[in-house]
């Protein structure tokens, strides 16, 4: 019988306790994955997932999501979701009762929801809105009312403000928002989470890592699973979960893999860098992690674990 061991990134805490109760009677690391990251994305005081998530530019909150089961990788995720506040359920659906897609985006996977009586719910709360709106008077008036912008409707000087927005935004100081959870249950099975509002007031219809096999999510019953966090577009262009899974399969521990997979990602150009994070659960069990900054932690339980434990990630300086 394997020991059960669930992981997460910063924040996760607010699920992973449930998650644990449901490895501990016996059930699922799938049942366990998905119930933890349901009550992170309901967590009304996290602007980073579900109901509360941090709007895009256009002010409205797209969150994105996925799950893999390493066993048989099996894979399920939703890009640019509106209205629906559990994307991670809507996930699995897509992995469980549409297996022969992996990814549905937008109004697909909104209709699709939809189709199996998933709630919709109004996203944005008053205090996303409110920091969406500082956003958007911080941009210099001139900017976007000049001479050619006179005759535009409203609507469209509106557009050029969020569009502006975009391009001003400045890196996040600390984690990006990202809340990734892994888990081993008694079986053996290891089955990695992924869900996220995305990188905050982005341009509409951008979807980040976490919803890309390889990139923000991967998971391999032989050798283990990893997730990232903060700059999904350059674990989107390294690969870095899968660079964390193969690094674990060719002998690394859980902590070097995934240091060796952010300097594979910090080699590439990028003027908008920002901190990428990585986490990662061996099939024996073992654990680690890595962040572009000293003071990262990411979170553990285990069956004897009273409450969530906080253990610091490796700093690639």
């Amino acid at each position: 019988m394997s020991e059960i061991v669930i992981i997460g990134s910063e924040r996760s805490e607010a699920g992973i306790p449930a998650a644990m109760d449901i490895l501990r009677r016996g059930g699922s690391a799938l049942e366990a994955v998905e119930r933890g990251l349901m009550l992170c994305e309901d967590n009304l005081a996290d602007h980073y997932v579900g109901t509360g998530g941090l709007p895009n530019a256009r002010g409205e909150v797209e969150l994105d999501a996925s799950i893999m089961v390493g066993s048989t990788r099996a894979f399920g995720a939703v890009g640019a979701v509106k209205n629906f506040p559990n994307p991670i359920s809507i996930a699995r659906a897509v992995m469980e009762k549409l297996p022969q897609h992996a990814l549905l985006v937008g109004e697909g996977a909104e209709a699709f929801a939809d189709s199996l009586g998933f709630a919709r719910a109004e996203l944005l709360t008053p205090e996303g809105k409110e920091l969406w709106l500082e956003q958007l008077r911080s941009i210099p008036k001139e900017s976007i009312e000049g001479e050619n912008t006179k005759a535009m409707s409203g609507d469209l000087r509106y557009r050029l403000a969020a569009i502006d927005l975009v391009k001003r935004f400045a890196p996040h100081e600390g984690p990006w928002g990202t809340i990734n959870i892994i888990a081993k249950d008694r079986s053996g099975e290891i089955v990695c989470g992924v869900s996220t509002s995305g990188y905050p007031y982005k341009h509409p219809g951008r979807v980040g890592d976490s919803s890309i096999p390889g990139a923000g999510n991967y998971a391999d019953i032989r050798y283990g699973a990893a997730a990232c966090t903060g700059r999904g577009e350059l674990s989107l262009r390294s690969g870095t979960a899968r660079t964390v899974v193969e690094n674990i399969r060719h002998g690394m521990s859980a902590e070097e893999a995934c240091m060796d997979a952010l300097k594979e990602a910090r080699n590439l150009p990028d003027d908008f860098r920002a901190e990428l994070r990585c986490l990662a659960l061996t099939a024996d069990g073992h654990h680690g992690g890595a962040a572009g900054m000293e003071g990262s932690t990411y979170t553990l339980m285990t069956e004897n674990s009273t409450e969530p434990e906080f253990r610091p990630r490796k700093a690639l300086l």
